[in-house]
């Protein structure tokens, strides 16, 4: 099984409120007659993250699961999927959309309620640092010190395939660093700990920092 992340950005002229309620109904509509799509969750940036002066980079992070790259491949010029990237144009501003495939490495198992509050890292490897250290450093080294993050309810590294690299490719990051906490109280808790000071210090040993961060909840679609 492998993971699609797609970054969205809604369309200027949309207020937030309108750009969620499509994506959460006119859209899904659209991604539920795709039979192959397995899962899709919307991942929906938090109320809490628009302020007077600064709103999230992203309002949302849409992310499908699919069989394996073939059929990603043979289903790329579908009807059903090209009416779905055809509709991403009705409420995103593809101008500054973005996608990576992706499958997922489970540091911390664990079954979040449906209003946890969830943490997207986009992650971008460190200069000079090869795909397949950066990728065996979060895994084996970074990983289990992030997993021990107090109130983390679950935790998965999302890794870009390898041919997401192919003729030279760079995807738009390396990786996504997904965390569940109960809820926004619980995220300040696990920040102000010696654990979460440990895990920033390791960061920079291979990661470009600083990294955006979403803090979003849920929305199961498929």
């Amino acid at each position: 099984m492998i993971k699609t992340f797609n970054f969205f950005k809604r369309r200027p002229e949309l207020s937030v409120e309108r750009f969620r309620e499509y994506w959460l109904n006119q859209h899904a509509a659209v991604i539920r007659a795709i039979p192959e799509v397995r899962k899709y969750v919307a991942s929906i940036a938090l109320s809490s993250s628009y302020r007077k002066d600064h709103e999230p980079l992203y309002d949302g992070i849409s992310e499908a699961w699919f069989d394996d790259e073939e059929t990603i491949v043979r289903i790329a010029g579908s009807t059903k999927l090209r009416a779905a990237i055809t509709d991403d144009a009705v409420f995103v501003d593809t101008s500054k959309a973005g996608s990576i495939v992706t499958h997922e490495a489970v540091q911390k198992d664990g079954t979040p309620p449906t209003n946890a509050v969830k943490t997207l890292s986009l992650l971008t490897r460190k200069a000079g640092m090869d795909v397949a250290a950066f990728q065996s450093y979060w895994r084996v080294h970074h990983g289990p010190l992030a997993a021990k993050l107090p109130g983390a309810l679950r935790y998965v590294q999302c890794h870009v395939l390898a041919s997401g690299y192919a003729d030279g490719r760079t995807p738009r990051y390396n990786g996504v660093a997904e965390v569940w906490f109960d809820n926004f109280d619980a995220v300040r808790a696990s920040g102000n700990s010696e654990i979460y000071e440990q895990v920033r210090a390791d960061e920079s040993n291979f990661l470009t920092v600083p990294f955006p961060v979403i803090f979003a909840t849920e929305h199961r679609i498929v």
